[in-house]
């Protein structure tokens, strides 16, 4: 294999495809992104067993070929040439990467060595169409509440349900849910839960108001944007429904300014750094929050403001997952409804109810019932 090709653009595919290289793995290929050389296109690809990220960029291909070489080693090093026209040359033990007078030798693997991607296998039968916009808001409104460690693997996907024009995203972690649905343009009906950093990878593609086409069937999911094609599998089992968690009725409602809200928590943030559960308090009365925070450090107490309908209630809860929840709304003033200081509490805008999140309180031991 031999080609000369333009070094940012290579520096771009490579730093595209490499988050797909596993880390830490037991089986070196899966470190490695595949370069295929054929017909004056280069096909970089890189998949660690759950998702596979494929680009193709053109290039002067001299001889055909193709072979596997360390993700993050080639991606930093071409990234520190990418002001230079590379040309990269194989043999059966490694490249040769040359860049003005220059050149360095790499390591490599047989690209047989590489597993085969089946995108193929996805039934075009099965997707729904969105613009490309709107998908990525929908999963910024949510991603973040997918939890991150493995006792409980499906919570690190996103239940996605297309149906009746509407394409509704449910992620939690145990401890808060986020829902949001965005419409859409057209498809069948489909209910997937997919990897949250999947989403991830779709989102920071997508850059434009165009319709995307989203193929997904039981078992895997598959989309192209421009030159770039991300596949990954899906989860498989039964996801939390939001009907079966989200309360109907609360007897304390709060609406409050986002900004005023926001900028206590994180002041009072200040204070719980370093405590797991980032531990606020807030007291509901007379027409305010009196938001309060104790640690080793210091305490915070400060009064925001606020419209309040229903009972007085002290409650505590995480001070993370709720201000992640009120940067997510987007209106001046938000809605927090609450029951009990030990059941789980709203966020919501005013008036788009498009998106909404809730909070399990943490119990203290002078919790009110």
């Amino acid at each position: 294999m031999k080609f000369v090709c333009n070094g940012m653009v290579l520096s771009d595919a490579a730093f595209t495809v490499v988050k797909a290289c596993a880390v830490k793995t037991l089986t070196p290929v899966l470190e490695c992104i595949k370069i295929e050389a054929k017909n004056d296109i280069l096909t970089l690809t890189a998949y660690d067993g759950e998702i596979s990220i494929e680009k193709k960029i053109n290039a002067e291909v001299l001889e055909e070929g193709e072979i596997c070489v360390n993700g993050k080693f080639f991606s930093d090093f071409i990234g520190k040439i990418s002001f230079a026209e590379v040309v990269i040359d194989s043999d059966e033990k490694g490249i040769t990467i040359e860049y003005g007078d220059n050149e360095t030798y790499m390591q490599t693997l047989p690209a047989s060595d590489f597993p085969a991607i089946k995108e193929k296998d996805i039934s075009e039968d099965t997707y729904f169409e969105i613009k490309e916009s709107s998908l990525k808001e929908l999963i910024s409104k949510v991603v973040f509440c997918s939890a991150t460690d493995d006792s409980r693997p499906i919570l690190k996907g996103c239940l996605l349900e297309a149906k009746d024009g509407v394409l509704t995203a449910t992620a939690l972690d145990g401890f808060r849910m986020a829902c949001s649905y965005k419409e859409i343009t057209g498809g069948t009906d489909i209910k997937i839960v997919c990897p949250a950093r999947t989403l991830t990878e779709i989102s920071r593609m997508l850059d434009s108001d165009d319709i995307l086409k989203v193929y997904a069937d039981k078992n895997k999911l598959s989309v192209a944007v421009k030159d770039t094609v991300i596949t990954s599998r899906l989860y498989v089992g039964e996801f939390v429904r939001k009907e079966n968690i989200y309360p109907v009725e609360f007897t304390t409602v709060v609406k409050v300014k986002r900004s005023a809200i926001t900028e206590s928590i994180e002041r009072a943030a200040v204070m719980t750094r370093g405590d797991k559960n980032n531990l606020v308090i807030f007291d509901i009365k007379n027409g305010k929050i009196t938001i309060n925070a104790n640690s080793d450090i210091g305490k915070v107490e400060e009064s925001v403001f606020a419209e309040t309908e229903g009972k007085e209630l002290k409650i505590a809860m995480n001070g993370k997952y709720l201000s992640e929840a009120v940067k997510a709304l987007e209106e001046e003033t938000v809605v927090i409804s609450f029951n009990t200081s030990v059941s789980p509490f709203t966020i919501e805008n005013e008036e788009d109810k498009t998106s909404q999140y809730l909070v399990l309180p943490v119990r203290t031991s002078n919790s009110a019932q």
